[in-house]
Order: structure tokens, then C-alpha cells, then sequence
């Protein structure tokens, strides 16, 4: 008797953990394409739709920092295709991404000024909250990230599935845009788009930051 209840509650513990852990994939893939889906709202369509608004309304300020912003943002997208074929540094592009967004949308001294003494406008409260929403966004997107640092650097880790449900969205994305390209070569375009980025990151802090400082429209 001792010995089947021991293997009885053995396998009752044993079915707990695997429903306990299947559960916990199930809410992670909600938590991973809620993100994405928040994604396409925050960084794509809103600023898409600020950025004719701002055109339409001639708001010059507005439209220099959402210039700035596409630019940032690029990361995004090469992040995307950096994960298409599982590549460990489409983790670490996503978290920088979230860092640095932000700090493109508040680093302007010139620029938050002028927005700051537009008059009061349906625009400018509207920019206004998609800038704040966005900073949210990125820093609470940058903490829940971080505990997945680890697919970075550990190819045991990267193959499981607290690493891997974050591929399944890029990896959708290819199926319904590049369904007759390869994994590699769309990487490759990643991988060009993050050394591009790159160079252009480190002129604009070594050349332009220096001469200019936190000043956003050229003297």
C-alpha cells in the first residue's frame, strides 16, 4: 500500500507540474502576441497616422520628431528579421529598441519646447498621449524582456519554449510576406539593416551629439 501511494501521488505531482508548465507556455504565447499586437498599434499605425495629421496641420516640430522616431524605430523592424531565422541577437535588438525609443521621442530640448507651446489642439493632445503611451509601452515591454535575456547567450535556453514562442509572430510574418525566401537570406537583410544602423548610431553620438547636443534642428 505505502508503495503504490507513493506512486500514486508520484504521478499525480508529475501531471501537476506538466499542467502547471503547459499552462504557463499557453499564458506566455498570450503574453508574446499581445505584445506584438500592441506593437503594430503603438510604433506603426499611430505614428502613421501622426505623422499625416502633422503634415496636413503644418506642425514642423512634430514632424521633425517623427522623422527622428521612424528612424529609431527602424531597430524594430530589423529586430524582426533578425528573429525569422532564430538568431540570438533579435533579443538583444528588441530590448535595445525599447531603450532607445523613448529617449528619441524626449531627448530634444528644441523640439519639446516648441511642441510644449503649440496652442491646445486635438493633435497636440493626441501626440502628446501616444508619447507618454509609448514610453509606457517600452519600459514595461524592456522589464518583461529582461528575464529572457538569457536566450541571448545560451543555446539550451534558446531552444526551449520560453525563448521560442517569441519567434512564432516574425516567423508568421514571413509566411504571409517572404513565403519564398529563406530564413537566412531574410536575416541577412537584417543583419545589413543592423550594421547600417549601427554606423549611423555611432556618427550621430560621436559627430552630431557633440557639435550640437540635445539640439534637434541643424544652426
Amino acid at each position: 500500500m505505502p508503495l503504490f501511494w507513493f506512486v500514486y501521488t508520484k504521478t499525480v505531482k508529475n501531471d501537476r507540474e506538466e499542467q502547471d508548465k503547459t499552462m504557463d507556455e499557453a499564458l506566455l504565447r498570450q503574453l508574446a502576441w499581445m505584445d506584438y499586437r500592441l506593437a503594430v498599434i503603438f510604433t506603426v499605425i499611430t505614428p502613421i497616422v501622426l505623422l499625416i495629421w502633422s503634415l496636413v496641420s503644418k506642425i514642423e516640430s512634430m514632424q521633425r520628431l517623427l522623422g527622428i522616431y521612424w528612424k529609431v524605430a527602424s531597430l524594430l523592424m530589423i529586430t524582426v528579421y533578425l528573429l525569422i531565422p532564430s538568431w540570438s541577437v533579435g533579443y538583444l535588438t528588441g530590448l535595445l529598441s525599447r531603450i532607445l525609443i523613448p529617449i528619441s521621442l524626449w531627448f530634444w530640448i528644441d523640439l519639446n519646447e516648441e511642441i510644449r507651446d503649440q496652442p491646445a489642439s486635438k493633435l497636440k493632445l493626441v501626440f502628446t498621449s501616444w508619447r507618454w503611451a509609448m514610453t509606457a509601452y517600452c519600459a514595461i515591454g524592456a522589464l518583461i524582456n529582461l528575464p529572457f535575456f538569457s536566450c541571448i547567450f545560451s543555446a539550451t535556453t534558446k531552444q526551449g519554449a520560453y525563448c521560442q514562442v517569441w519567434l512564432e509572430a516574425p516567423i508568421r510574418y514571413k509566411e504571409i510576406l517572404h513565403a519564398n525566401s529563406s530564413a537566412g537570406f531574410l536575416g541577412f537583410l537584417g543583419a545589413t539593416g543592423l550594421i547600417v544602423y549601427g554606423i549611423y548610431l555611432l556618427s550621430f553620438l560621436i559627430f552630431r551629439l557633440g557639435r550640437q547636443g540635445r539640439i534637434a534642428i541643424e544652426q
